[in-house]
């Protein structure tokens, strides 16, 4: 799974969906450095989760702001899909647009999770990158990676709303 950390003092975002089964959570930043972390807050229904990293002064994203975003919007999906970050301990990006906003997926009714306000990219977001941050052309985190549609509109990728997720955590 991926994650991004949020502050100096090691707050990562991510998806509750990466860490609910985790007996132990360690979190590898870019150039490789591990950190072991604890849950300190979970929203199920909305699939998001806060870790806290052992230790301080880690570098951070920026927050944007999500209720602005526009259709055609330039976006970057960052994440560790496949476990790529086992053989380069940098993470992917794949680039698209918000190409569509708002969008209502309601009760899942195998996770009881409630998806809502999504963001829509057709960025990549593959296995492994829940969690991680899509970006805008300024490098903000907009939004949280959270799920990819397979079958009829495959290639289609969500994100939860970081207005949403900064209310939640």
């Amino acid at each position: 799974g991926s994650g991004v950390v949020i502050s100096p003092d090691g707050y990562v975002l991510t998806n509750t969906h990466v860490v609910e089964n985790a007996s132990k959570i360690t979190v590898t930043l870019s150039g490789g450095d591990e950190y072991d972390a604890e849950v300190v807050g979970i929203d199920k229904t909305s699939d998001l989760a806060l870790l806290l990293l052992s230790g301080n002064s880690f570098p951070y994203a920026e927050m944007g702001n999500s209720d602005g975003l526009i259709i055609g919007e330039w976006v970057i999906a960052l994440g560790n899909p496949f476990e790529l970050f086992s053989i380069s301990n940098q993470p992917t990006a794949s680039v698209g647009i918000v190409s569509a906003n708002h969008m209502d997926f309601g009760m899942q009714k195998e996770s009881g999770r409630v998806l809502q306000n999504m963001i829509q990219t057709d960025a990549a977001i593959n296995p492994g990158n829940s969690g991680g941050p899509l970006i805008n052309s300024n490098g903000e985190v907009i939004g949280i990676n959270t799920l990819v549609r397979s079958g009829p509109g495959a290639g289609l990728g969500f994100a939860i709303p970081i207005n949403l997720a900064r209310r939640v955590s």
